[in-house]
């Protein structure tokens, strides 16, 4: 039988582990990140006589390669409940950050609260920086005001899901829905607000400072609840409706009504 000399030769069954697949082994491993090129320039550098398809040969077969990048996981938060659409005052708030700046350039961060059902602006906090713990104080002054919702929702910004803001609202009974992943709708009632916000008040105004931005945004948030007709509320401002659902409500159930818990 006749038979093409390059098919017929001798494979070894294993590589020699002498000092340099060794060293091969030990760069690989100490630079997780580098090909063999890369393992193979290092080595020639310290002189060790080896080829470059003798690295690749090696690592091949060790099956080392190159550690790829994993993209980060974003840490999301804990839903309690899911909630579709507030039925009552104080059943669901949602809120959120909206980011601005003054004339000098400096950042401005708004974190805006709006009440579900009565569509009305509960605050706008304005700072420079708000972190997680800006947030709990934030909400702790408002359950103060207005006792404490049911539910409330919010994306995953990493203020809102941390967990000194997940464990005080659970402390304080309030239920939690995050929306999910890049689905802004699912917050539709702050997202809307946040828009009208930004349209009628940042865009309009150039803040010099950090004091005239909290005036202004304040006087503003007075305007949308108390003068501002909203369509789905009938024409009515935010204040007005919610006066006129308490009136309807107290002649029907005058003994059980309440706007939250506190």
């Amino acid at each position: 039988m006749v038979m093409n000399r390059a098919s017929y030769r001798y494979v070894g069954t294993q590589e020699c582990l002498d000092k340099r697949y060794q060293r091969v082994l030990s760069l690989s491993e100490q630079y997780p990140y580098w090909g063999y090129r890369k393992i193979y320039d290092l080595m020639r550098a310290e002189g060790i006589p080896i080829s470059r398809e003798r690295v690749r040969r090696i690592r091949r077969r060790e099956g080392l390669q190159v550690v790829r990048k994993r993209t980060k996981r974003k840490v999301l938060g804990t839903t309690t409940q899911w909630v579709h659409r507030a039925c009552y005052p104080n059943h669901v708030w949602s809120y959120d950050f909206v980011f601005d700046q003054t004339g000098d350039a400096r950042r401005l961060k708004c974190l805006t609260v709006v009440d579900e059902f009565t569509r009305q602006g509960l605050t706008i906090e304005v700072a420079r920086s708000l972190t997680a713990g800006d947030v709990v104080r934030t909400l702790e002054a408002l359950f103060r005001e207005h006792g404490r919702p049911v539910c409330i929702r919010s994306d995953n910004g990493p203020e809102l899901v941390a967990t000194v803001v997940q464990k005080w609202l659970k402390d304080k009974q309030v239920d939690t829905h995050y929306i999910d992943p890049g689905s802004p709708w699912q917050n539709a009632y702050n997202e809307s607000f946040n828009s009208i916000f930004r349209i009628t008040c940042l865009d309009r105004w150039l803040f010099t400072s950090l004091t005239e931005a909290r005036v202004v945004i304040n006087q503003w948030l007075d305007e949308y609840n108390t003068i501002r007709p909203h369509g789905s509320l009938g024409g009515m401002n935010p204040e007005r409706f919610l006066q006129r659902w308490i009136e309807g409500n107290m002649i029907h159930q005058p003994k059980t009504l309440t706007l939250g818990v506190v």
